[in-house]
């Protein structure tokens, strides 16, 4: 299986001839009006054929970004059909408000390749719940925030990877030279003994070290 991260939580996962993209983000412009800055390249010449999108802000809802007649699970909760087979969308919250600070947040899980993927979109809430994790159940990759602000930071983070001992762990949401908010990673890096820095935004699974678990795995910027 192929990844490629695209910035904040945009990651496109690809098997042979399958492709799955999780939260696309579109035209971020209209941020710097704003005072935010937002510049990771645009996300273009991509098509898919499922589209999840984890809740519905700017940065992650940018389904026009991507091409083709992708099937699209967006904001949603449940256990659902779709071109890969069965993905189970879990309810969470962006905020440890019981979202009524940031609204719903869906954690997805599916199965690509032989590997169970878990992607935590802008999860916020405090601690990962026991019947959030049995509804998961087991992940073999774990996609998640850890720069604080609107989402966990390192030490929650750090938690929900013990709790489901994945064996690959890659970061996302947090700062980096194209984004002027958030933490950076390094606290949470600072937390694991196996970390593995990337040259490129893209990587294949099969090309990583072997060795003790977890790996965390961190992709060069786009």
């Amino acid at each position: 299986m192929q990844l490629q991260w695209y910035g904040q939580s945009a990651f496109r996962l690809t098997a042979g001839d399958v492709t799955v993209f999780i939260d696309p983000f579109a035209d971020m412009s209209g941020l710097s009006g704003r005072g935010i800055h937002f510049d990771y390249p645009p996300i273009e010449g991509v098509e898919a054929q499922l589209l999840l999108v984890t809740h519905e802000h700017l940065d992650h809802n940018g389904v026009d970004a991507i091409d083709g007649s992708p099937t699209i699970l967006r904001s949603t909760a449940g256990r659902l059909e779709s071109p890969i087979g069965e993905v189970v969308a879990v309810a969470s919250e962006h905020d440890e408000q019981a979202g009524t600070a940031r609204g719903p947040n869906t954690i997805f899980a599916f199965a690509l390749d032989g590997v169970r993927v878990a992607h935590f979109g802008d999860f916020g809430q405090s601690a990962l719940r026991e019947e959030q994790a049995a509804a998961l159940g087991q992940v073999d990759l774990l996609i998640l925030p850890v720069g604080a602000g609107p989402t966990i930071g390192p030490e929650q983070a750090a938690a929900i990877v013990q709790r489901l001992a994945p064996r690959w762990v890659v970061p996302m949401h947090y700062h980096t030279e194209r984004i002027g908010f958030l933490e950076p990673v390094e606290p949470f890096l600072e937390l694991f003994p196996h970390t593995h820095r990337l040259s490129a935004p893209g990587f294949a699974l099969g090309e990583l070290p072997d060795g003790e678990r977890p790996l965390v795995v961190v992709p060069a910027t786009p």
